[in-house]
């Protein structure tokens, strides 16, 4: 059965050889596709950039 398609919006980056190797590996290694890897660093990474954000906010009304 077909997943469903996901709204999304393609774009392009250049990434460092050695980077890329290293995604490929983790890709082939986990079975996640590059798109479904890339995807989740990326929530993972906001999601700590806005727990840290609000850690500071908490911690430092004023600013």
């Amino acid at each position: 059965m077909a997943r469903p398609k996901k709204d999304c919006k393609p774009f392009s980056i250049r990434m460092e050889q050695t980077v890329f190797d290293r995604l490929c590996c983790y890709c082939e290694q986990s079975g996640q596709t590059k798109t479904v890897a890339i995807e989740r660093a990326v929530m993972r990474y906001i999601d700590e950039y806005e727990k840290q954000q609000s850690l500071i906010k908490a911690n430092f009304p004023q600013v």
